[in-house]
């Protein structure tokens, strides 16, 4: 058996059959050609119809992300028919078989981020921009992809959280509204008329322009604690118009002045030591040997 001359007979005919598919194979480029234009073409159109119809950013991106996936695997898929006569779409899915299951499995979390991702973008509430806190993470909305989400927490840290983890667990999205309550307790001294004490303070809420006046204010004498009577103060403010933290130390502020000058007592804690029994005395050392 030549050895040499099959090899060489097999050489001439891959040579010969590539050379034959030359022609689909120029046919499957073009067609790739002309996937990349439709899809330039179609992300163009839709980025001007969602434009007009005042979709949200992430909605935008979700559409844009599914139009270019969808684009791309019918060019792909005629390309492949086209350069591959036996290839066809129905065969293609059908020889997956197991081996899909097992891609499944393998990429459960990227499926379950992408699902989770796409029914985040579909609902209503947070949106790029919102303030969300969830599990211990506080921050700002940033980006919102099928995969992950960019929260910006306030101390600068950038946190790509999965998308899974928003969908599962309960998201705080604290920007939901404009107006939000705070609040504070505020300890008098036991000596304190609580009614004066009362006036005083919502005398001085008043005085911050900050607080919401159609919500209204609330000073309520909360408990007895171990060195003061506590009021518990809420009131509501626009988050937009000005930071929470600053309108909550604005009223630490006003209180604080008006209590002092009120000359109200906002006790410490006191602790009383008490000794059943006198401690005895005993004499040093040294002043013994003295006497």
């Amino acid at each position: 058996m030549n050895y040499i001359e099959t090899l060489r007979n097999e050489i001439e005919s891959m040579g010969k059959g590539f050379v034959q598919l030359l022609p689909s194979l120029a046919v499957a480029l073009i067609v790739l050609v002309i996937t990349w234009i439709v899809v330039r073409v179609a992300l163009r159109i839709l980025g001007r119809v969602t434009e007009r119809a005042n979709l949200r950013a992430d909605l935008r991106q979700l559409f844009e992300t599914l139009t270019r996936l969808a684009v791309w695997i019918f060019g792909i898929l005629i390309a492949l028919t086209v350069a591959i006569p036996s290839f066809t779409p129905a065969g293609a899915f059908a020889s997956l078989g197991v081996g899909a299951l097992a891609v499944g499995f393998a990429f459960q979390d990227i499926f379950e981020n992408f699902l989770a991702g796409v029914l985040i973008m579909l609902r209503d509430k947070m949106n790029i921009g919102d303030a969300i806190n969830c599990n211990g993470i506080a921050g700002k909305v940033e980006r919102i992809t099928l995969r992950e989400t960019h929260v910006r927490q306030y101390s600068g840290e950038l946190t790509v959280m999965p998308n899974s983890m928003l969908f599962k667990n309960p998201v705080e999205i604290l920007t939901d509204q404009p107006l939000r309550r705070n609040e504070i307790v505020v300890g008098v001294a036991y000596d304190t008329d609580l009614d004066h004490a009362r006036a005083v303070i919502e005398k001085a809420l008043a005085t911050v322009e900050a607080l919401d006046k159609d919500k209204g204010t609330v000073v309520f004498a909360q408990e007895f604690g171990a060195s003061s009577v506590d009021f518990l103060v809420q009131w509501w403010t626009n988050t937009v118009a000005q930071d929470l933290r600053l309108t909550k130390s604005q009223v630490v502020f006003a209180v604080k002045a008006a209590l002092d000058e009120a000359e109200i007592e906002i006790p410490f804690p006191y602790v009383t030591n008490t000794f059943k029994e006198p401690l005895p005395l005993e004499k040093a050392p040294n002043a013994a040997n003295a006497a």
